[in-house]
């Protein structure tokens, strides 16, 4: 398989799941402004934007965080080039130029997406009509990775799309946790001690994760267990743990096939122990944004080896 193929496989599924992710984080915040009153609501609206890494891009074309500039940017600003629309442009961008490497129902489900979007976010979406547009973005996404489940052989390129979809999985569940609990906390005094319910509910809700939680957990709200839960508990299918422990499973499948390991593989061994070795005791004595700021940095290392690894740029 030729690593330019790989590297179009790799990011095609991390560019659908960054839009997914991204949607879901609109999504969170939108609901948390229309409870606050009008500065917590554009201080909400302006975690969002810091979440996803967009606050310079932002600040260069707007001065205030209101519903209608972050939510219109976000979607589809021309001016920002992470926008849920380029995202999906650039995973049609990916599957079209490895059409040979996936099957026909994967390539459709990606090009519907694509052209159901580009009609869609062709204007401005108006506040009315936000959570239609979001839940068509989730919706495309799904499609596209039930495509996947359903019509791809479990090969190679499968295990390079899971390796992608997890990688980045793994790093916007720890950038959401680490924004939202550190960021935004009101003083420093706050850190290992219980916030705001409606806060941590937004945590868990930009990951799709309040249901289960509160199943597990039997309504109990707090930092700690919010914490392990998004962090440790390999059940949750957008925690850290599982992450690490898909990817691994899909690293292996990749040695296997290939007939050896090689440093990529070195690397997710290491940090998979290193997560599973860890108590959430010893994460908020280590400090929780230190051990976000190391595990974010950690994934990138294990993204860069895979694309070293399986020469992306051969």
């Amino acid at each position: 398989m030729l690593g330019r193929t790989a590297n179009n496989i790799f990011w095609m599924y991390r560019y659908l799941e960054r839009a997914e992710n991204t949607a879901r984080l609109l999504e969170a915040g939108h609901r948390m402004s229309l409870t606050r009153t009008a500065d917590a609501a554009s201080a909400e609206w302006r975690s969002v934007i810091t979440t996803l890494g967009m606050r310079g891009d932002y600040e260069d074309h707007f001065e205030d965080y209101s519903a209608a500039h972050v939510c219109d940017f976000v979607l589809r600003s021309r001016h920002n080039p992470q926008s849920v629309f380029t995202m999906f442009e650039n995973a049609r961008t990916n599957a079209r130029a490895s059409r040979s490497a996936i099957t026909g129902e994967v390539w459709e489900a990606v090009n519907e997406g694509w052209m159901a979007l580009r009609d869609m976010l062709a204007k401005q979406v108006r506040e009315s009509n936000l959570g239609a547009a979001l839940a068509a973005i989730r919706r495309e996404s799904s499609l596209a990775r039930g495509a996947t489940h359903g019509s791809m052989l479990r090969n190679e390129i499968y295990s390079f799309a899971r390796s992608g979809t997890f990688i980045e999985r793994a790093d916007s569940t720890a950038r959401i946790l680490d924004v939202k609990y550190y960021l935004l906390l009101p003083s420093l005094a706050y850190v290992g001690t219980a916030l705001d319910t409606s806060q941590w509910d937004n945590v868990l809700q930009s990951l799709s994760g309040e249901r289960a939680y509160r199943w597990l957990n039997s309504g109990r709200m707090d930092a700690r267990s919010i914490a392990d839960f998004l962090i440790l508990d390999d059940r949750f299918p957008r925690s850290l743990a599982f992450c690490y422990s898909a990817l691994r499973e899909n690293l292996s499948a990749l040695a296997r096939l290939h007939g050896e390991e090689g440093a990529a593989h070195v690397a997710m061994r290491q940090a998979e122990m290193a997560l599973s070795d860890r108590r959430i005791e010893d994460i908020f004595d280590q400090g929780l944004h230190e051990f976000l700021l190391e595990f974010i940095a950690s994934n990138q290392t294990i993204a860069n080896t895979i694309a070293e690894e399986y020469r992306f740029n051969a």
